[in-house]
């Protein structure tokens, strides 16, 4: 039976897959839009949208829990309370987009692409 088995593995340990999605935050706020496979897509949704409403507050707890998860990186903090929250000030989420690209064929797994964005 396949209870209580909501998130994806991705074939990773629980560190690896950890350090997998915090790569996957580091990168969407550092270039704001970035291509992988839609199940990376989908599992770094929800972790980047918990950040951002986060973010959204910009309290000083709030930033030193952000400055926290995002591995003690600064810049990355900085981008996400003073770049990427303001922006999303009157919304009450959704921050992110998925649009669905199609197959891969070059490396020969066909896995299904995504790119997610900010909105």
């Amino acid at each position: 039976m396949k209870h209580h088995h909501s998130n994806r593995k991705f074939g990773l340990q629980r560190g690896e897959r950890d350090a997998l999605i915090h790569s996957l935050v580091a990168a969407l706020i550092t270039h704001g839009k970035i291509t992988t496979t839609e199940a990376r897509a989908k599992t770094l949704r929800p972790a980047i949208e918990k950040l951002v409403t986060k973010a959204r507050k910009a309290s000083i707890a709030d930033v030193r829990l952000l400055k926290s998860r995002l591995n003690n990186n600064a810049k990355l903090t900085n981008m996400l309370v003073k770049e990427i929250a303001p922006k999303y000030f009157d919304r009450k989420g959704g921050y992110t987009r998925i649009t669905k690209l199609g197959n891969r064929s070059g490396r020969g797994d066909a896995s299904p692409l995504a790119t997610i964005e900010f909105v």
